[in-house]
Formats: C-alpha cells, structure tokens, sequence
C-alpha cells in the first residue's frame, strides 16, 4: 500500500509544479533576462519585450496544462489502487512519462507564438 501512496505522490508531482510554476512565470516573471531562472531560449532572451512575451505565454500554458494532467493523472492513479506493485509502478512510469513529454512539447508552441509575435530582431511584428 505504501508503494500507492508513493506513486500516487510521484504522479501529482508534475502537474503541481506546472500549475505553481506557470502561475509565477505568468503573475510575477524574473525582473531581468538571466541566464539562471525563467523560460530560457534564444527567442525569448532577446529584449524585455520576448522575455516578458515567453514568461506569459508560457506560463499561462503550463498552468492549462498542470490543471489538465492534474484532472487527468487523478482517475488513472485512482484506478491502481487495489492493483499489484507492478501494476502500479507501471501506470506511474507511463503517467509520469507522458506528463515529462507534455511538459517539453509544450516548449514548440511558447516559440511558435514568439515566432509569431516578433521579428528574428525581437521586434514586435
């Protein structure tokens, strides 16, 4: 039973931190480019401008998309309640796996947007 519990844990650990992340990159991004925190891409380190763009979009997307793993992740992990250990491992591995690929994919639409929004020079089109 124990084992639940820890995957249970492990799987609501992405969508938390995407929903708690995107918020603060979303309400309150990092005050200067810096090479250390924030959403870091060529892109989006330009100017001010594609910086604070990167930080709203993106933010606001992964906190969409926290809510919607977390809604999501809730149910499956639920269902591997009374299931073996290697049931629930593996529903935790393939959970988590699919929450780390949502998390990086969701780096290609923040860029297509910046793409969109502003010129190789990081001038608003």
């Amino acid at each position: 039973m124990w084992f639940w519990w820890f995957m249970f844990a492990c799987n609501l650990l992405i969508p938390i931190l995407l929903i708690t992340s995107g918020r603060m990159m979303w309400k309150h991004p990092p005050k200067s480019i810096n090479q250390a925190v924030g959403y870091r891409t060529k892109r989006s380190m330009q100017n001010m401008d594609t910086w604070l763009f990167a930080h709203d979009f993106c933010g606001r997307l992964w906190w969409k998309l926290g809510w919607i793993m977390l809604l999501l992740s809730l149910p499956v992990q639920l269902l591997s309640y009374r299931s073996s250990e290697n049931a629930i491992g593996i529903t935790g591995a393939i959970l988590c796996t699919i929450q780390c690929i949502v998390l990086i994919v969701s780096i290609f639409p923040t860029e297509s947007a910046l793409k969109k929004t502003f010129t190789k020079e990081g001038v608003r089109r």
